[in-house]
């Protein structure tokens, strides 16, 4: 890149900041800062949160969990987001309301939410009939994801609202912290420089040197972005931290790798859009065997759902929510893909429990037993590097400059 391209290019984006991600300064978070410009305008709006339990009306009543061990996710929303609400950011905000509910685990990303919902006093209300009717924005902050249940119901009753998702402390100081109007404008400079590609190639080095390559159709769709804007009264909700490209496959085929909970590393075989076979490279047969058998029985869980791209420069916070988001990063999704404008709806599952939006995130310090080596864009003649070696490439960096 040219060193007048280069002077461009703001200091959270400069060539030191990209290879020690960590060294990036952030302003202290700010929940009145985050709220004013993800949701402007807030003025007139009734807020509430919501939480996620294994047994939420114990827990929830007289905020029972704070005196529970564990509850980490739970008890930072209590902290920087409802106390903050109470004592002075909805008077800052110009909003009302406040309160803080709390669901079942749902102990699937993004599965649909049970209708059960407690409050503060231990009362069983209904969400369909007591929250999301009555709310203006929804701040959900749980263990497990509620982007793709959320999304639908902000649709069918006109809220707005965010999910977090694995709140942390890295998270807190850094993925929150950030403004998100740059961000906006970072995520559409990547989109337009990705948007109506015809394909997508990904090239993996294991370590035993061999290269598995996956190609994604994606028929020239208009590429889309996770941004954190959630602004005017247009239902919708924003996936916090934000900073990601992304598109929903139209097909797939070829191999990639794949790093389950346990340590397992697998090959993971696709035809036409869906995983369907997994190969042990190391680690324990048996969760392999469990993988392949899930396929048999609902092969749409293994349907690629979403390919997604990071755009921001942040440290890594070992919660997918925020590493996904890092540029240089891409991730692979299976399961429901509808709150992404997909095809994929949870009633295709065999069972409830399998209609999951599942990431497979390709990171550093997430598959360190393998090497990202190259990912490249295809867009009529056109073709592009994007990514090699889990380094954003020069056309990436010339179209944030730009």
């Amino acid at each position: 890149m040219s060193n007048t391209a280069l002077l461009n290019l703001p200091d959270y984006l400069s060539p030191e900041i990209l290879l020690n991600p960590e060294k990036r300064k952030f302003p202290e978070f700010d929940v009145v800062r985050l709220l004013h410009t993800v949701f402007e305008p807030t003025k007139g709006c009734r807020v509430c949160i919501l939480l996620d339990f294994d047994e939420p009306a114990a827990l929830i009543k007289d905020f029972a969990f704070l005196n529970e061990d564990g509850f980490p996710i739970q008890k930072n929303a209590y902290k920087y987001f409802y106390e903050a609400l109470r004592d002075h950011a909805m008077a800052r905000l110009g909003m009302t309301g406040g309160e803080m509910f709390a669901y079942r685990y749902t102990r699937g990303s993004n599965l649909d939410l049970t209708d059960e919902v407690w409050d503060t006093n231990g009362e069983e209300l209904s969400l369909d009939r007591d929250i999301y009717p009555q709310y203006d924005l929804i701040l959900c902050i749980s263990t497990w994801s509620a982007t793709a249940p959320l999304t639908a119901k902000a649709r069918e009753f006109g809220f707005r609202g965010a999910t977090l998702h694995g709140l942390n402390e890295v998270i807190l100081k850094s993925g929150l912290a950030v403004d998100y109007r740059e961000v906006s404008r970072d995520a559409e400079k990547l989109r337009l420089a990705l948007t109506n590609a015809d394909s997508i190639e990904i090239d993996f080095q294991l370590q035993d040197g061999r290269i598995l390559t996956a190609s994604l159709g994606l028929e020239a769709q208009d590429a889309q972005k996770s941004h954190g804007l959630c602004l005017g009264e247009k239902p919708d909700i924003a996936n916090l931290p934000a900073g990601e490209v992304y598109f929903v496959p139209t097909d797939a085929n070829g191999q990639f790798p794949m790093k389950y909970e346990d340590g397992t590393l697998g090959v993971l075989d696709v035809k036409d859009r869906c995983i369907y076979r997994s190969t042990l490279i190391e680690g324990n047969q048996a969760t392999i065997d469990a993988h392949n058998a899930r396929l048999a029985d609902d092969p749409m869980t293994g349907t690629l759902g979403e390919l997604g791209f990071g755009t921001q420069v942040l440290p890594v916070s070992y919660a997918d929510i925020q590493d996904e988001k890092i540029l240089g990063t891409c991730h692979l999704a299976t399961g429901r893909d509808d709150h992404l404008g997909g095809d994929i709806l949870p009633g295709m599952f065999k069972k409830h429990e399998n209609a999951t939006h599942d990431d497979i995130l390709f990171a550093p310090h997430k598959t360190p037993n393998f090497n990202l080596l190259q990912v490249r864009m295809n867009r009529g003649e056109q073709q592009e590097v994007l990514i090699e070696n889990f380094r954003p490439s020069e056309y990436l960096m010339q179209a944030l400059a730009g």
